[in-house]
């Protein structure tokens, strides 16, 4: 007899737990929010999102590409990820009002114009993944007020002006994607003290300036892997301070107005996997340290001034967007 107590009162526990989960209702600022974004969206997304309520409502499951948490009597909405179905027009502002996201995925659609400096409120989105859109204008200062962002996705667009130095700002950014785009001016050497930041792809804008102004900060770049920085006006050479991103594995500068030798010091990179200076206005011989080094796998070399004698390093193919451009 005295052990059926305790499980009776688990019982009962149990029992409650299961109503509040059941009954808790969607936070009505969410509930707005999202019923408004579709109102604003097309058919395809309006097909799926059925009933009033986004999180699910009695046998109604939560709206596709939704996902709701329960906080105390209440559900939120925390991720919206509604991509590759076509929705077009502007970035439907309703999205700022979800302010317990930690993920937004709207990419490959065809949003236009820009990016609403409400974007700021989302204080707890980890990834923004808006690439493969046709959004315009120059990006917010306002996005450097994500504090909690680790992924930023905003490739494959017609953003303008100059790289916002306002991402420096965040202080958990690990991955930041840019590349063809519209930007113009110097990439901001600020980035360079993101102490997280592993991926940088800058290619294919208008951007100018020279590698030695991006490094300049002592102690920059310390966990940088991939750096991205072709097809855009960059001019100087290679400096030698190149060698302080230890942590380097792809160095992409092919098709800018780079000149110059090409460094020992560079070929010091420990994890360094594959060098990219085709197209460029390079001159004299590559050091034989390079060919030593016993982790580069490939290094193009084309359509510079380097001695007859110069040779690449690797099979050469015809370079693609890798598989992980698609992950998020």
């Amino acid at each position: 007899m005295a052990n059926r107590y305790p499980s009776t009162a688990f019982a009962v526990i149990l029992f409650l737990y299961v109503i509040v989960v059941v009954h808790c209702k969607t936070l009505k600022r969410d509930v707005k929010a999202l019923n408004e974004i579709k109102a604003s969206l097309g058919w395809r997304v309006v097909y799926s999102w059925v009933g009033d309520d986004p999180c699910g409502d009695g046998d109604l499951p939560p709206w596709s590409g939704v996902t709701c948490l329960t906080q105390g009597d209440y559900r939120v909405v925390t991720e919206l990820e509604v991509y590759a179905v076509s929705i077009v027009g502007p970035f439907p502002v309703a999205v700022t009002n979800l302010l317990d996201l930690t993920r937004l995925d709207l990419h490959n659609n065809k949003l236009t114009g820009p990016i609403p400096p409400q974007i700021g409120r989302l204080k707890r989105l980890k990834i923004l993944n808006l690439r493969w859109n046709k959004l315009q204008d120059a990006i917010p200062s306002e996005i450097g007020e994500l504090k909690s962002l680790t992924h930023l996705y905003l490739s494959f667009n017609s953003f303008k002006g100059e790289i916002p130095k306002e991402l420096a700002n965040l202080p958990e950014l690990r991955y930041l994607y840019l590349h063809e785009n519209r930007f113009i001016g110097r990439v901001p050497p600020e980035l360079g003290t993101l102490q997280h930041l592993r991926y940088l792809d800058v290619g294919s804008n208008h951007l100018v300036g020279t590698i030695r102004e991006l490094i300049r900060i002592e102690g920059c770049f310390p966990s940088l892997r991939n750096l991205y920085l072709n097809n855009n006006y960059l001019t100087g050479g290679i400096p030698t301070q190149l060698a302080n991103l230890t942590n380097l594995e792809i160095l992409h500068l092919s098709y800018n107005k780079m000149s110059g030798i090409i460094p020992s010091g560079v070929a010091h990179i420990p994890r360094l996997t594959h060098l990219y200076l085709d197209h460029n206005q390079f001159i004299g011989r590559i050091p034989d340290t390079f060919y030593k080094h016993p982790f580069l796998k490939e290094m193009y070399i084309e359509g510079n001034a380097f001695r007859p004698s110069v040779n690449p390093i690797g099979i050469h193919k015809v370079l693609e967007v890798s598989d992980t451009e698609f992950l998020f």
